[in-house]
């Protein structure tokens, strides 16, 4: 990989040169490092998490992804290689398949995403991927706190904007806001 400090704004043209064996998002082409690897609680939650919406979509026209799975959000006026955010959620539902590029990545806004917290992408997940969730019009966005056991809920609202959030425990059940019948219940998320 090219050195970060020597260039200032990467493309999805540089991300596919990198290493398959490293794990790298970029956002408003600022390249982050995904290392080191999520920890056993991280990865189990992350299971359980995509179990629920796994069963839950069997015969249905949406799809549960967990990592690593690209998701090209492309700024108007760029095209695929030139896109300038590329990110790997821990989860992600996507329903429109005009969406997933030649079984190799998600080119546009998946309709939920997922992240679970991890020391080294915490800040990164609550404040740079809250906001270009929002703009790229992510129609729920769930941040997971493995240490704390909770979940902080964001919904895009009719002006686009992401309202208050919602914050559950691990006592509480999560009524899945894009799809009305999915309940998830956090106290088997968290056990």
């Amino acid at each position: 990989m090219a050195d970060p400090l020597k260039k200032r704004i990467y493309t999805y043209s540089d991300y596919a040169t990198w290493p398959d064996e490293e794990r790298w998002e970029i956002i408003e082409g600022e390249a982050y490092d995904m290392s080191p690897a999520p920890t056993l609680n991280h990865q189990r939650y992350l299971r359980r998490l995509v179990t629920e919406f796994e069963v839950y979509l069997r015969g249905k026209t949406c799809e549960v992804f967990n990592s690593p799975c690209d998701v090209l959000l492309p700024e108007e006026g760029e095209n695929m290689d030139s896109t300038t955010n590329i990110v790997q959620p821990d989860i992600m539902v996507v329903c429109d398949s005009k969406k997933l590029f030649e079984n190799k990545c998600c080119v546009g806004a998946p309709d939920l995403i997922i992240e679970i917290l991890s020391p080294s992408t915490a800040s990164k997940d609550i404040k740079k991927k809250r906001f270009l969730y929002e703009r790229f019009g992510v129609k729920e966005y769930w941040i997971a706190d493995p240490v704390h056991k909770t979940v902080q809920v964001f919904i895009l609202g009719e002006d686009k904007l992401y309202g208050k959030s919602n914050i559950y425990s691990s006592e509480d059940k999560i009524n899945v806001f894009i799809f009305k019948e999915l309940e998830i219940d956090l106290n088997i998320i968290f056990a």
